[in-house]
């Protein structure tokens, strides 16, 4: 996992620091007198999330960061916010994909505290179809959320991978926790915003539905469950596209490759309970979080749906 922490009232420091921990870019200050700059960082591989607390107006100019960049705004405004054929203002409550990961960007940020949650471009690859022409890189081609309500739903979505995942070291160094929350992040990004990639298969896609493809795609989470994985390698393995993937699960199963891989784990999940010594110290939080549950409530709610029973009660009968 991911820390780090800054605090300052030096501009050149802050500017470094920004430099450093963002792409080159380059600051400026109308205020009198210097304002300070306080950020916290927790991430993992791929995602990272960042609490900004600026109490002065700072004009930025930046260089492409070469990853999405989200901006939720507390507190404050964003203003003259530009990339190339953009410029608009935020506020409280707003949140938006600061430019593509290749544009460079500049604006002010007046007496604001905001979120920054920036991720890997190729994580909307491995969880959705490419564009119209194959599965090439999915793109966002827009800045703002398409609605009010998808807007929201990434605010929580955000707060959650903060609050209940990055708040945790513990939590978050569990390699499949880690996955998980990745992949949820970049298929609630696709979600919200205006993108390229497909939702209904080709010709050929539908053709490859078989279910001699979902065969090969249910060996291949079967015997990789308990390692990270993602939607693009079970499609590679079944030896077709993530859109007929997709569609093979939704044709013969009537879900999706996530959500079964995720019932696999549940399945392993249940196993290692009913085999654990209750009596050894072992716990139903670190059972989940092996298989990659680590919202104690929900995995409880999730098993108790399944096996009709709490799973600290198959824990105690083991």
């Amino acid at each position: 996992m991911e820390t780090l922490t800054f605090d300052s009232a030096d501009l050149a420091v802050t500017e470094d620091f920004l430099s450093r921990a963002y792409a080159r870019m380059s600051i400026g200050s109308s205020a009198p007198g210097a304002g300070r700059a306080r950020i916290v960082r927790n991430g993992v591989p791929c995602v990272s999330v960042d609490e900004l607390d600026l109490d002065f107006e700072m004009s930025y100019s930046v260089t492409p960061l070469g990853r999405i960049c989200l901006c939720l705004v507390h507190d404050g405004t964003v203003r003259d916010h530009s990339f190339p054929g953009v410029e608009d203002a935020f506020g409280p409550g707003d949140v938006v994909m600061f430019a593509p990961p290749d544009l460079p960007y500049s604006g002010r940020i007046c007496a604001a505290r905001y979120n920054i949650t920036m991720l890997d471009p190729a994580l909307l690859g491995q969880v959705a179809s490419g564009g119209p022409h194959g599965d090439g890189p999915v793109r966002l081609t827009g800045h703002r959320p398409h609605s009010a309500a998808a807007a929201r739903y990434l605010s929580h979505a955000i707060a959650h991978l903060r609050d209940h995942v990055l708040a945790d070291p513990a939590v978050a160094d569990q390699p499949l926790i880690a996955s998980t929350a990745a992949q949820h992040l970049a298929a609630t990004v696709l979600a919200t915003f205006p993108n390229t990639a497909l939702t209904e298969p080709a010709g050929p896609d539908r053709g490859d539905a078989r279910p001699a493809t979902l065969r090969r795609a249910l060996a291949f989470v079967d015997d990789h469950a308990d390692q990270p994985v993602t939607v693009a390698e079970i499609a590679a393995a079944a030896h077709v596209t993530v859109r007929a993937l997709q569609y093979a699960f939704r044709r013969h199963l009537g879900t999706t490759p996530l959500a079964h891989l995720r019932r696999v784990r549940l399945a392993h999940a249940h196993h290692d309970l009913v085999a654990a010594d209750p009596a050894g110290g072992t716990t139903v939080t670190e059972i989940a979080a092996r298989w990659g549950f680590h919202h104690a409530g929900r995995f409880a709610a999730e098993y108790r749906k399944t096996y009709r029973r709490a799973p600290h009660r198959t824990l105690a009968d083991g």
